[in-house]
């Protein structure tokens, strides 16, 4: 007989927030892909373009690790005119020794929120001025707002802009995030303008095509792109790639194949075989991250299985010293299946 955790999205938000505890646990999730055997399979996706959504499946097992997820992640981008939220999801947490099933986390996308975010405040963390004060948010959606708050968590951010097509969005955001952080988020028309200057740029949209062109990149800026986790979606001007210095993606093979990246190699911008840091490398201290006050650095977040297992690992473990959510039994006879 074994058993197994069920923990819903309202259990998992009282035990797992965006904080520095979760910002330095996918920190180690990035570490452990430069210096461990981790086994990260290909993203599997599915496409409903019929209705602009998309299925991603992730996992990763990381030795010293109990336990590896395997993530469903649901995006429809339809849904918000629908008064429905565009992602969603849940983690299957399955141990490693066994293979048997250790909880299912309901988590509706919200361990994907945080973990996502987190690793926008892991990338900054290494690549952005350690006295990044300005940040400009491309988007207005939930990503825009963790993105930030992820941000004050290892720079000192004292005034925002935010960017967003749907203009009436962004000032709401901007409202929301004034009250709640303590310092001026302001919503801006042109997207240029709110770059203008900031310190840390964030896109944090879906779009098919760039909404940050490489002409407005300025000395000393860090842009954290995380958006593009799709091969139709492009972000960044594929000409910023080239001035990075550095380029760094948090999985080379992704970003080769989905990320920022994809679209600069599709462009002849960049050769295919040609190497970049990875942000695990620079986490592990196996190369620089940012060399020059003044270089432009560019991270390209496509989302990793690692992450997934890191973020479900604590939650797990989180659950068991809480007591949170229900335990089921299942019995299933011993011996050869066959």
């Amino acid at each position: 007989m074994t058993r197994v955790l069920i923990l819903t999205e309202a259990d998992l938000r009282k035990i797992v927030q965006l904080d520095i505890d979760a910002v330095d646990c996918v920190e180690q999730a990035f570490a452990a892909l430069a210096t461990k055997a981790v086994e990260m399979p290909p993203i599997l996706r599915l496409d409903i373009a019929a209705h602009r959504g998309e299925v991603d499946v992730k996992t990763a097992y990381v030795p010293d690790l109990d336990s590896f997820a395997i993530k469903v992640s649901p995006g429809f981008f339809n849904n918000p005119s629908l008064g429905l939220p565009s992602t969603n999801g849940l983690m299957m947490l399955l141990s490693a020794h066994t293979g048997l099933v250790e909880a299912l986390l309901l988590d509706n996308g919200y361990l994907t929120d945080v973990r996502t975010a987190a690793a926008g405040a892991v990338a900054a963390r290494h690549l952005a001025r350690p006295d990044a004060r300005i940040a400009a948010i491309l988007g207005a959606g939930m990503q825009a707002r963790l993105q930030l708050h992820a941000l004050t968590l290892v720079r000192p951010i004292e005034a925002v802009r935010i960017w967003a097509r749907d203009r009436a969005k962004a000032e709401k955001l901007a409202g929301e995030l004034t009250m709640e952080l303590g310092f001026p988020v302001s919503a801006e028309v042109d997207a240029e303008r709110a770059c203008r200057d900031a310190d840390i740029i964030v896109t944090t949209t879906p779009s098919n095509r760039p909404i940050l062109d490489a002409a407005w990149l300025q000395p000393g800026q860090h842009v954290t792109a995380m958006g593009s986790d799709a091969e139709h979606k492009n972000e960044i001007d594929p000409a910023a790639i080239s001035q990075a210095a550095p380029y760094v993606a948090d999985s080379l093979k992704q970003t080769r194949r989905l990320g920022e990246l994809h679209h600069a190699i599709a462009a002849g911008l960049v050769n295919e075989s040609a190497d970049f840091p990875e942000l695990g490398a620079i986490v592990a201290g196996q190369t620089a991250g940012r060399r020059l006050r003044e270089a432009i650095t560019l991270c390209d977040l496509t989302g990793t299985g690692a992450q997934d297992t890191a973020i479900a690992t604590l939650a797990y473990r989180r659950a068991v010293s809480a007591g949170a959510g229900q335990a089921i039994e299942t019995t299933r006879a011993s011996g050869d299946p066959s």
